[in-house]
């Protein structure tokens, strides 16, 4: 997956850990001798809006920002984000996606209708679609706050990064004393990627 580039887009709500999750892939993918560009935007982070963080990994990488039509994986933490990010996504592209509704701001605002339609949707516009049900699968299911860190594990499962590279980057990037249910949710991440082929 790392052959010439690989960009990844995060796409989430204000407090899911989108910034979190695009430093430990952007600092392993440094450890490894990549050149790595990332931004963020945030949307009223403080009030549900869209957080994105742009991931992009190569040899040499120019411009921090993904193209339209560019990325390589859409890692979304909610089903209508994937859904309106999905444009950055090339049509050969992965997403990865949690299956919560969480009403992000367009749908509080009612500028958009959460429609039951959404995965048929992503999965007729992608090349490969992950869905999980996060909050269903411990530890997440104990801790609402480990969807980063489950879907971050389904996202490494697909990469060239050796596991223990992941979880050694997480040690160093997350709190110490979060590091080790952050771990278990990777794991599971890691597991669930593995059994869905």
């Amino acid at each position: 997956m790392l052959n010439q580039k690989t960009d990844i887009l995060i796409a989430g709500v204000g407090g899911q850990g989108t910034i979190l999750t695009g430093r430990i892939i952007a600092s392993l993918a440094i450890s490894e001798g990549l050149d790595v560009k990332t931004a963020e935007t945030h949307g009223m982070a403080q009030r549900g809006g869209s957080v994105i963080t742009h991931v992009r990994i190569g040899e040499k990488v120019y411009s921090p920002l993904i193209p339209r039509g560019d990325g390589d994986v859409l890692l979304s933490f909610e089903k209508l984000e994937a859904l309106r990010w999905l444009p950055y996504l090339s049509p050969q592209g992965t997403v990865i996606v949690n299956t919560q509704e969480l009403d992000p701001l367009p749908v509080l605002t009612g500028e958009i209708e959460y429609s039951s339609e959404i995965l048929e949707e992503i999965k007729s516009k992608t090349g490969r679609l992950i869905a999980a049900d996060a909050l269903s699968i411990d530890p997440v299911s104990k801790n609402a706050r480990m969807v980063n860190t489950f879907l971050l594990g389904i996202l490494a499962s697909t990469m060239e990064f050796e596991k223990e590279k992941w979880l050694k980057t997480m040690e160093e990037t997350i709190k110490a004393k979060l590091v080790e249910i952050n771990k278990q949710a990777f794991e599971a991440g890691w597991q669930y990627a593995r059994e869905a082929g």
